[in-house]
């Protein structure tokens, strides 16, 4: 079963999202990203969902140490702001894909069910260097 850390600040969003995707996926949840990358530091994740303005350190933080130690990781950034240089500056940094809210479920679990045969064809196929 694929392991999935959603990170975001909004308990609203976090429960929706866990929610969402649990009966299909182990869910790990944390509220800010230094949380998020205490449990990076022991756990393995499949896909990171995580929200893109936190108190402290943001998800772009969390994007930036997945990139680095995890590169296999799709990281799923959700936003509040629907910047389009934003969201491609974030997809250039390494992102899987870029939300914004309000998201609709069904957009969520379809880009989680490709963010999960991503990671596996990665998994299968290491990254040529």
């Amino acid at each position: 079963m694929a392991t999935i850390l959603i990170v975001d600040d909004d308990n609203n969003i976090r429960d929706t999202l866990n929610e969402l995707l649990s009966s299909s996926y182990e869910c790990h949840t944390a509220d800010r990203a230094e949380q998020a990358l205490a449990y990076l530091e022991v756990e393995n994740y499949d896909v990171i969902l995580t929200d893109i303005s936190m108190p402290g350190l943001s998800g772009r933080e969390i994007l930036k140490r997945v990139q680095e130690k995890h590169s296999a990781t799709p990281v799923i950034v959700i936003s509040g702001n629907s910047n389009a240089d934003a969201a491609s500056e974030l997809l250039a940094m390494g992102a899987f894909a870029y939300l914004t809210k309000p998201f609709q479920l069904e957009e969520v679990e379809e880009i989680v069910v490709r963010a999960i045969a991503r990671r596996q064809e990665l998994r299968i196929r290491p990254p040529q260097i």
